[in-house]
């Protein structure tokens, strides 16, 4: 995974289409799994974890088919991708008018299906932030799977960039991961350069929580919690003040909670649904 000007992106690699070169230097299959993809992509992988085991039952009745799943970060763009999640799921974009705008039209045909059932809508109010529960970024999945046994979306996305069809739960799981992973660990670091400015960690945040961060708060927590310091230099902007670079700082691995960014936000008008 990677980030895009506006969204996350995501490669999609399967081991049994693209046979992974193992060498004996690597000696577990998650390090080996990590040269396979940097040689197919050409890219550097700062970070990769399992992610998820799925089943599958090609024939019914058959043996079913166990899929072992990572996921990987990386501050390179790939030259073949599978495009951003946000057109996989647009509804968890809500920086913007029209993801925001779907995410009310889903609310309130979900309200509708779940109504008169108390099991369904135990499950619709923590998933989508009802009763004064708060929207949660982390409950991707819980989310995706609720509108698909709806009946409001279908496994896969309808698109040029087409995936099979548990491809969609996958990449759900993926963001769910992902977004849970940068509140409390360096994550985000992985999928930047080695040096960023404020901005662009703010914005890098910003893109895979698809939530807007209110500026001053958003720095006074990075620079408190010491998880960067300065490289001494300097962005060479096109015009206006040069920005500070920054990188990240190695010994601050273990007290990196930026959870607490998500509470401060910036709310367009047009961002209130309900």
């Amino acid at each position: 995974m990677t980030i895009g000007s506006d969204a996350p992106h995501v490669t999609l690699l399967r081991h049994d289409r693209d046979t992974p070169t193992f060498e004996e230097s690597h000696h577990s299959l998650q390090k080996r799994l990590c040269h396979w993809a940097e040689t197919l992509t050409h890219c550097s992988i700062g970070y990769m974890e399992q992610l998820y085991t799925f089943s599958s039952f090609p024939v019914q009745g058959q043996t079913p088919h166990i899929h072992i799943t990572y996921l990987a970060l990386s501050p390179d763009h790939p030259l073949s991708c599978h495009g951003s999640l946000y057109h996989h799921f647009p509804w968890e974009d809500r920086r913007n008018e029209s993801g925001t705008r779907q995410l009310a039209q889903f609310i309130a045909a979900i309200k509708h299906w779940a109504a008169g059932h108390d099991e369904r809508q135990s499950r619709i109010a923590p998933a989508f932030g009802l009763d004064d529960l708060p929207w949660d970024d982390t409950r991707v999945l819980e989310r995706y799977e609720l509108l698909w046994e709806s009946g409001l979306v279908p496994r896969s996305a309808p698109s040029p960039e087409a995936t099979e069809e548990d491809d969609r739960r996958l990449l759900a799981t993926a963001l769910s991961r992902l977004r849970a992973r940068i509140r409390y660990s360096p994550a985000v670091f992985d999928l930047l350069p080695k040096a960023f400015t404020l901005l662009q960690l703010q914005q890098a945040m910003e893109t895979l929580s698809g939530r807007f961060m209110h500026k001053p708060n958003f720095r006074r927590l990075v620079l408190h919690q010491q998880l960067v310091e300065e490289t001494g230099t300097y962005e060479r902007a096109a015009a206006g003040r040069p920005a500070r670079l920054y990188r990240f700082r190695p010994a601050a691995m273990a007290s990196c909670y930026l959870g607490a960014a998500f509470l401060p936000l910036e709310t367009p008008s047009w961002l209130i649904m309900y």
